[in-house]
């Protein structure tokens, strides 16, 4: 029931009462302004029960009647009898405006408009047949009942979870009491936390030398063994181990800095043989070697400094500051020297090797020779 001017109106005489109205405004247009407000301020709990209808949607109650409200003062103003209902245009007007503002403003994600109309089609049907069936309804009976593909339907049931975003920021109950909603979700990314690192790897393989990249690509990259590569580069299987060895040394020790250390070994041979070279000086020999010794050239390295105990004078030093490796076979050359040298009684020493070929040296009973390392002078060593 709804009132006019004191007189009871039902629904059913609204469009009696709408036709009055536009009979006063015809034959009084002074009176046009009060007989307006009267049937506008009679309208308003029509107005109000039709938002009532869409209580509860996630939009609040008072601003669904001042929606209807305001489609309904539309609808007055527009009046016209001779076409038809006015309570039919009134209904007609209001829930469009109702709709529209659904659209328009409770939708925190932007929705394109068919797939807003049919989620709230959805929500209606979808309570319809929970009552009928006794149980939450399948997607094949909600599409059926909808009129709509299966692919439209899982459209509008994702635009259902995008209606109200929760923000990171809200509080939630955690154990602390304090916890928000961005602290409970996600957890650490492997891959973004590793940036630096790959930024910082990408840097550094461009400074190693090209042979050295290439035999990183090939193991890593290619997946070939050390004897596949040793192939492709013209190189012993054990040469292949030992760069491996000393560029991933090299990859770790540098991650680590905040200045890469110069790459070891830049200036030995490109070819990877060893350079020896003897000199003499006041009865000394210095036999200054650069290069890594493996098994590949130790043989050259113990025939040099045999020769030179065999014919020195008073001693013999092996200058190791460019070595940045010596291997079994290596070892094994100076030992062998060093048994030669003790037989004619030459002081044999080992000059300033690195800590790495310091460590191997002693590990093969070489670290007496280190111990016993004494600096030759500049004019001797060249």
């Amino acid at each position: 029931m709804i009132a006019q001017g004191g007189v009871s109106i039902t629904d059913g005489a609204l469009d009696a009462a709408a036709q009055r109205y536009q009979l006063a405004v015809g034959h009084d247009g002074a009176a046009v302004g009060r007989a307006r407000d009267e049937f506008v301020t009679a309208l308003v709990p029509f107005a109000d029960r039709l938002a009532s209808r869409y209580r509860g949607r996630g939009v609040p109650y008072d601003d669904l009647c001042q929606v209807a409200r305001l489609a309904l003062i539309k609808a007055v103003d527009q009046l016209d009898t001779d076409r038809g209902s006015f309570t039919a245009y009134a209904v007609v007007t209001v829930r469009g405006a109702l709709r529209r503002h659904f659209r328009d403003t409770s939708w925190d994600a932007h929705v394109p408009r068919p797939v807003q109309e049919l989620t709230l089609r959805l929500w209606g049907v979808a309570d319809d047949l929970t009552r009928e069936l006794k149980r939450p309804p399948s997607r094949a009976e909600l599409a059926g009942r909808l009129g709509v593909a299966t692919e439209e339907l899982t459209a509008a049931l994702l635009a259902s979870d995008a209606k109200a975003a929760r923000s990171l920021n809200a509080p939630v109950t955690g154990d602390d009491g304090a916890a928000e909603l961005g602290d409970l979700l996600g957890g650490p990314d492997q891959e973004l936390d590793g940036i630096d690192d790959r930024v910082t790897m990408r840097d550094l393989l461009a400074r190693l030398p090209a042979r050295e990249r290439r035999i990183l690509a090939l193991r890593f990259y290619g997946n070939q063994t050390q004897m596949e590569i040793a192939e492709a580069t013209g190189l012993s299987q054990m040469h292949v181990s030992r760069l491996l060895a000393r560029t991933l040394a090299w990859l770790r020790e540098a991650m680590l800095s905040d200045t890469p250390p110069p790459f070891p070994g830049v200036d030995e041979p490109v070819d990877g043989d060893l350079a020896i070279e003897v000199t003499h000086s006041g009865g000394l020999t210095v036999v200054a070697v650069r290069g890594e010794v493996d098994a590949d050239n130790a043989d050259r390295l113990r025939a040099a400094v045999t020769h030179c105990c065999r014919h020195a004078g008073t001693g013999v030093r092996v200058d190791l500051r460019r070595v940045p490796l010596v291997d079994a076979a290596g070892a094994a050359a100076l030992a062998r020297a060093y048994a030669v040298a003790h037989a004619r009684g030459v002081d044999l020493a080992l000059l300033e090797p690195n800590p790495t070929v310091t460590r191997i040296l002693r590990v093969t009973g070489l670290g007496h020779l280190v111990a016993r390392t004494r600096r030759v002078s500049p004019s001797a060593a060249g």
